[in-house]
């Protein structure tokens, strides 16, 4: 289901619902510690996004956090995450319906070290194409969105320098499985980059863009 594209109460219960999940799911499976990271779904003009400094397994039904695209908070009690102009810029500039970050311990690790991800396997045709990293910026300022907007153009996810990792997509759980591809293949790299004596064979971008076309036709029918 697009969560962009559902209207009315049920549909920003269900997604709220979502985003929670997904939030805890990143804690769960170690992508962030404590309350770092944070994730988001548009339903129609509203955004919904987990708050700042609450940890995810208490939030519930009712604590919904919603903002519109310029910002302004439109449902809930609780400060939105300090992370919201990310949030927004991907709303603002792409088709997104569901926005994950992530505080990745391999992807953040790689974001010290390449300006790229190194195209060690051809899941990076998931992404878009080679993943870049964003310029540092501290974190909740408008100099980190346009970073990451920069390190986006023809991307679904990018990692941010010293700071982790940013993926969207048209539900949350293609946003959440992009966050986890990415994660891999840093992973996957630093482990081959780490055998003494010896250098990763990289794919060729001919290679990638075959692979690209190959997803075209990927999956089920319909």
């Amino acid at each position: 289901m697009d969560e962009r594209d559902e209207r009315g109460p049920d549909a920003v219960g269900r997604a709220w619902d979502g985003v929670v999940a997904a939030a805890r799911r990143t804690a769960a499976d170690g992508l962030v510690v404590g309350t770092s990271g944070n994730v988001s779904a548009r339903v129609g003009d509203i955004v919904l996004v987990t708050p700042s400094g609450v940890p995810y397994d208490r939030l519930g039904p009712g604590d919904a956090v919603g903002v519109d695209l310029d910002g302004r908070q439109v449902l809930g009690a609780m400060a939105p995450t300090s992370e919201l102009p990310l949030h927004l810029a991907v709303y603002r500039h792409t088709d997104a319906a569901a926005v994950v970050h992530t505080h990745a311990v391999h992807a953040t690790a790689v974001s010290t070290l390449v300006p790229e991800v190194p195209l060690v396997h051809y899941a990076a045709a998931f992404l878009g194409g080679p993943v870049r990293t964003a310029a540092y910026a501290r974190y909740g300022t408008p100099e980190l969105a346009d970073a990451m907007l920069t390190a986006l153009r023809g991307r679904t996810g990018c990692l941010l320098r010293n700071h982790g990792t940013v993926t969207y997509g048209s539900t949350l759980d293609e946003a959440y499985d992009r966050t986890a591809q990415l994660e891999w293949m840093c992973r996957l790299w630093l482990t081959a980059s780490s055998v003494p004596g010896r250098s990763p064979a990289l794919l060729t971008p001919a290679q990638l863009r075959d692979v690209q076309d190959a997803l075209e036709g990927y999956g089920q029918p319909g």
